[in-house]
């Protein structure tokens, strides 16, 4: 009972966080601004909450008490909303901003590379001091970058990979559906590595290693290399359709405009049948299916990214149409909002340091679970800001201007 009365608390503030300092324009009127940079930093501000949440919702104590479940397998529609803006946001850049793609790469990847070295100095920092133990050569590779002390820094790599397709394909093609056909044929291709990589190295021995006792190898191990992981991908999707809807936004809301109830219930309902489609196709294919006994299942694996992806559109669709007649924006919302990316980088640490609470109570009680979130969302926030000040320091460094 007590897990429960946890379970819905946080649905319930959840919820509220959603509705308060809602606005809705009318059944014939409609938001002119649902677009506008504060609208949008309040729904990245919601949909940062929701990854912190996921990620406690992953914690195996949590799973098995089944304490905020609804979380535990959602993750990746939140990302896509950072997908989804991101991709809005850089061609409205380019629309309304002379020369946006001078000087593209110093705006734009100083504020994502920087973070993400940072993020790695910090955790090697973190991990070292409470004993954690690389081999040599880890080390090393961490350091650089090309493999991950910090699991959750997938996302920089992503959307810095997708900033840098942008550029090039922007700044030396001028045709829209070229552009979209490219972006979207690269985002099916990162897709195709996933599947070859899988989890973890696969191909490393002979048909099936794994089954039969995991090697210990760190190399071998999950969360060690690029595209590692279907959540490297099965989100990206949504960028792409940021692309599309900042491409033609003013013809898609005015279609949209016209029997907009309709054309709403439609979209949910598309959402609803691809959410279906997703289940089915895990269940049918599968993306762990290293573990079936018959191989990496390459195949199986794309399939089941190529069916994931509808449900990914429609869900990020049904969400910024909806905004179109109600949106919220308060506080909290913005104020995560504003840290969004800083809270999901450190978010990792704040869950690693906060499994220690295991030492003062048992997990499965509701005290504990109870003091783990309340403790992982503070300490989150206050890393977060910590992290958001160090990198807002060596990002001036980069960004001022060299005395003539």
């Amino acid at each position: 009972m007590a897990y429960k009365i946890i379970t819905y608390s946080v649905y319930a503030v959840f919820l509220l966080l959603i509705l308060l300092g809602g606005k809705f324009a009318g059944f014939k009127k409609f938001h002119d601004d649902f677009m506008d940079l504060e609208v949008t930093k309040a729904v990245r501000g919601i949909a940062a909450i929701g990854v912190i949440l996921h990620h406690i919702s992953q914690e195996q104590d949590f799973q098995e008490a089944g304490v905020i479940s609804l979380f535990v397998n959602i993750g990746f529609l939140f990302v896509s909303i950072f997908f989804f803006c991101s991709g809005y946001g850089l061609v409205k850049s380019l629309k309304t901003k002379p020369d946006y793609l001078n000087g593209f790469f110093r705006r734009r990847l100083s504020v994502l590379i920087v973070p993400y070295y940072v993020s790695i100095v910090l955790y090697t920092i973190f991990y070292f001091a409470t004993g954690t133990r690389f081999a040599p050569v880890q080390w090393i590779t961490n350091t650089l970058g090309v493999t991950l002390v910090n699991s959750y820094c997938w996302y920089v790599i992503v959307i810095s990979i997708l900033y840098v397709l942008f550029y090039l394909v922007y700044k030396h093609i001028k045709n829209d559906k070229i552009r979209l056909t490219i972006v979207i044929a690269f985002i099916i291709l990162l897709g195709v590595i996933f599947s070859f990589n899988g989890h973890f190295a696969w191909w490393s021995g002979k048909n099936n290693w794994w089954l039969r006792g995991y090697d210990p190898t760190w190399w071998k191990q999950q969360y060690v290399f690029w595209f590692s992981g279907e959540w490297w991908v099965n989100s990206a999707i949504a960028f792409w359709l940021g692309l599309i809807f900042a491409t033609y936004e003013e013809k898609i809301v005015a279609w949209f405009k016209k029997l907009y109830w309709l054309k709403l219930l439609g979209v949910l309902v598309l959402a609803f049948g691809t959410m279906v489609l997703t289940f089915w196709s895990q269940n049918k294919f599968g993306y762990w299916t290293e573990w079936s006994g018959n191989g990496p299942g390459i195949l199986n694996k794309f399939i089941t990214l190529l069916l994931q992806f509808p449900f990914v559109i429609f869900f990020v669709m049904f969400v910024f149409l909806l905004m179109m007649k109600f949106h919220s924006s308060n506080p909290v919302t913005r104020f995560f909002g504003k840290i969004s990316l800083e809270t999901y980088m450190m978010n990792l640490m704040a869950i690693t340091f906060c499994r220690n609470l295991a030492r003062f109570m048992p997990v499965n009680t509701w005290q504990y679970k109870t003091a783990y979130i309340v403790s992982v969302i503070a300490l989150t926030i206050a890393l977060g800001l910590l992290y958001k000040l160090i990198n807002s320091f060596f990002i001036n460094l980069i960004k001022k201007p060299k005395k003539q």
